[in-house]
């Protein structure tokens, strides 16, 4: 990963300040670069629209969650228990993000429902470490699925209603109880569907 300018830093430190303080309607590049001490121009260097300047703001929080789902897949424990800890870990981060940060997810929100680059991008990179870990639970034989492309399909569909932001904000006013509930039978399920060769 490139080493960003000291600049670059500064402004993308400024602007998560911002996006959280203020919202997206509020969020204006010249108060960021007001902030940041220096011109808006100099802004539009680094970043060439208001738009972009939000999406590495989102693409910040993006990286680190992905990181840490990248610790849980390199770890080393059984592929069984890395599915069950990767689905938590990422169910979890976007369920935060939405009670502790609502302008960032909002943000976030917009990012995945318009398909921005930094969205499409994260997709891809989180599906690659669910794959990972299927298919070294298919190498250990912990896993046994009849068909190895619908089995990932399958975990990534039904995960999809504990990590989609349309589908959070939906339940945000649900107990945190009753979503851990919901979310620990899914995995049950998943995790038999998967040893057991259903799919």
């Amino acid at each position: 990963m490139p080493t960003r300018e000291p600049s670059e830093t500064r402004i993308l430190t400024v602007a998560s300040e911002h996006l959280r303080l203020h919202g997206l309607k509020r969020f204006t590049v010249v108060a960021v670069a007001e902030e940041a001490g220096m011109t808006h121009a100099n802004v539009y260097r680094y970043f060439p629209s208001r738009a972009a300047l939000v999406d590495a703001v989102v693409d910040l929080w993006l990286k680190a969650t992905e990181r840490r789902l990248a610790d849980i897949a390199d770890g080393p424990d059984p592929a069984d228990d890395k599915l069950e800890r990767l689905i938590l870990a990422l169910a979890k981060a976007n369920r935060d993000l939405l009670i502790e940060d609502r302008n960032l997810f909002a943000a976030l929100s917009q990012a995945v429902a318009g398909r921005h680059a930094i969205s499409r991008r994260n997709r891809t990179r989180v599906r690659a470490l669910f794959e990972r870990v299927i298919d070294e639970g298919i190498a250990s034989g912990a896993f046994e699925p009849r068909d190895r492309d619908r089995a990932i399909a399958f975990v990534i569909d039904a995960t999809h209603r504990f990590i989609h932001p349309a589908a959070l904000e939906l339940d945000a006013d649900v107990p945190q109880a009753s979503v851990d509930i919901r979310l620990s039978a899914l995995i049950r399920v998943a995790l038999r569907v998967l040893a057991t060769g259903i799919i």
